[in-house]
């Protein structure tokens, strides 16, 4: 039997220790084919997810959903759950068959629920140390007080751990679809997933790396997968990826098992704030350098490069409403708004797309594609100094008004981390700060902070002030 000790406090919740421990990450991509298998799960992100585009920001914000759900106190598990309630909100239309979805459906959300639980079930049953039947009961009881709170009405979640495998293979085989997304996470996602940020000195060995964890997470997933989804849609169990998942499984088990305390389980809270330096007094910001790189207008590929990293959230080479909606729910996501602002957050970017959508659409499809955007941005700024007031600015404005969180009319280092934190790293953070704080104050204003982003848009210099707001090119 496993030790049940865990690092802090003991006795600690036996579902928050199994989920601690670092080989969960063995059966997370399981865990994400059984939630997208649901064909409402899989229309949201067909229609609203930016997985495809950003897959690692996706990634950190289920993480740090996950562990404010399940390793936060009661008042961080309820403000949690309030933000997944107003995400979810503007998550609904028509899937490709024509059905109506909504992600507020509580068979749905049930079902995502309990795939957490049994994630952590899978685990210990695939490592060849299932639990008994009195810690399923015990398992299940301390995942109650987060399915309590989430308000699902009577009936759609399992009354006891001994009705899961029931309810699992039930969903398995009366609900569950093997579509585009399901076979998109399995086995293209991580195939052509793009070097994380934090990884950059990876370089030129990074597709090779990527097509290596690819393939054995692949193998891994498919021989993991409950016997009777293999069984429905005709997923073979080969002896190879039988053998890598008893070697894993059984291997780490063993090895971690052994191992202490601090480097079997994960710390619960949340990453440590990287420290953003400032400067401390007055500083002059230099001229830019005049010369050759002056000259030469560097809009386009500036305005490119911002059309395919940050626009394009669903990684589908076009922009449309959705797109900017998603934009939106990333702010949103950081932040900890009341309903109010988060209308006004999609209000603002929501006219912007408006604005796009009648100025750049020539085709009149309903969307714009990375050519109409750099283009006609080029040519609207041009011909009209006050073009960004009326779309960029608005919701540029918004951003700036929501991350202001004590509202005093500043962003100070800490809150431009966390508006910008999980996207940028963190010595390209503190220089976009800097950038930003033109008097060296260590405070951005609201008009820094908007002339920033204007000067992005419209500086011909790559050396200009606003080039790198959000990072390096």
């Amino acid at each position: 039997m496993d030790s049940i000790a865990h690092p802090g406090t003991d006795p600690e919740p036996l579902f928050r220790r199994g989920l601690s421990e670092w080989r969960i990450g063995l059966v997370a991509w399981r865990l994400l084919v059984l939630q997208t298998s649901h064909p409402v799960v899989a229309a949201g992100m067909a229609e609203h997810s930016t997985y495809r585009a950003h897959p690692w920001r996706r990634v950190e914000h289920t993480m740090a959903s996950g562990r404010r759900l399940v390793f936060a106190d009661q008042e961080t598990l309820r403000r949690e759950i309030a933000r997944l309630n107003r995400a979810h909100q503007r998550i609904s239309g028509t899937d490709r068959d024509g059905r109506a979805y909504s992600a507020e459906d509580p068979v749905t959300r049930a079902w995502v629920l309990i795939t957490l639980y049994e994630s952590v079930v899978a685990m210990r049953e695939l490592s060849g140390n299932p639990y008994t039947p009195q810690e399923l009961e015990r398992l299940y009881a301390d995942f109650g007080p987060i399915l309590t709170e989430f308000g699902l009405p009577p009936g759609v979640l399992p009354a006891t751990a001994a009705d899961v495998p029931g309810y699992i293979d039930k969903i398995v085989r009366e609900q569950l679809e093997f579509g585009p997304e399901v076979r998109y996470l399995l086995y293209d996602m991580l195939r052509e997933a793009p070097r994380p940020r934090r990884l950059r000195l990876l370089g030129p060995l990074w597709p090779v790396l990527r097509a290596v964890v690819a393939s054995v997470l692949t193998s891994l997933t498919l021989a993991d997968l409950p016997p009777a989804y293999r069984e429905r849609f005709g997923l073979r169990r080969t002896w190879r990826s039988a053998l890598l998942s008893r070697v894993l499984h059984h291997g780490l088990r063993r090895l971690m098992t052994r191992l202490p305390d601090r480097w079997r389980y994960r710390s619960a809270g949340a990453p440590a704030a990287v420290p953003v330096p400032v400067a401390a007094g007055k500083v002059r910001v230099p001229a830019p350098r005049r010369g050759r790189q002056q000259r030469r207008d560097a809009r386009r590929p500036k305005l490119g490069q911002f059309f395919s990293l940050v626009l394009d959230q669903t990684g589908e080479g076009y922009i449309d409403a959705n797109d900017l909606q998603a934009m939106a729910q990333n702010v949103c996501w950081q932040l900890e708004l009341t309903d109010g602002g988060e209308a006004e957050v999609y209000a603002a970017f929501a006219t912007w797309w408006e604005q796009l959508r009648t100025t750049m659409d020539t085709d009149g499809d309903g969307r714009v594609s990375r050519e109409e955007f750099v283009t006609a941005t080029v040519a609207h700024c041009d011909r009209d100094p006050a073009y960004l007031e009326r779309g960029l600015q608005v919701a540029v404005r918004a951003v700036f008004r929501a991350a202001d969180t004590d509202g005093n009319g500043f962003l100070d280092a800490d809150e431009y981390r966390v508006l910008f934190g999980s996207r940028v790293h963190p010595a390209e953070l503190s220089h976009g700060f800097r950038q930003l704080d033109l008097d060296g104050d260590g405070w951005v204003t609201e008009e820094e902070f908007v002339r920033g982003f204007t000067e992005f848009f419209t500086a011909r210099s790559g050396l200009a002030a606003g080039s790198q707001l959000l990072g390096c090119p």
